[in-house]
């Protein structure tokens, strides 16, 4: 199975660097790369390396990074639509409404991450409670 996803990766960049060459698009591509490398390693990674150093002491914190994590990741996804300048002429290029799905989905992240947080705290006081049989 790795094998197979891993030729399915090595077709599409293929695909990719088809697309480049046939395009010419290079010093837009190379701009692109080089902001997107800029944007993580002065950004995103020490905004992730400081919180993870925040919450270290935090009961929760595996749990609450992971959802920081996901909700970082969603917010750098969704921020060209949420920073979009204004409407649109044309009203079906962003028919949704964007701002209130990301909140949608950030809600759902902060949910899911404290049912887990819940779901590990039970399972703890359950095996805590247990008496320990000895051998």
């Amino acid at each position: 199975m790795r094998t197979a996803v891993g030729a399915l990766g090595v077709v599409l960049l293929g695909y990719g660097v088809v697309l480049l060459f046939d395009g010419g698009q290079y010093v837009e591509v190379a701009i692109w790369l080089a902001g997107a490398v800029a944007l993580h390693d002065g950004v995103i990674a020490p905004l992730v390396l400081g919180a993870g150093l925040l919450l270290a002491g935090v009961r929760a914190s595996r749990t609450v990074r992971g959802a920081l994590i996901v909700a970082g990741s969603l917010t750098m996804v969704a921020l060209p639509v949420l920073l979009r300048p204004g409407s649109p002429n044309n009203p079906s290029v962003l028919p949704l409404d964007y701002p209130r799905n990301w909140a949608l989905a950030l809600t759902a992240v902060a949910v899911l991450a404290a049912l887990l947080h819940l779901a590990r705290w039970v399972r703890g006081r359950r095996s805590s409670r247990r008496p320990r049989q000895s051998a």
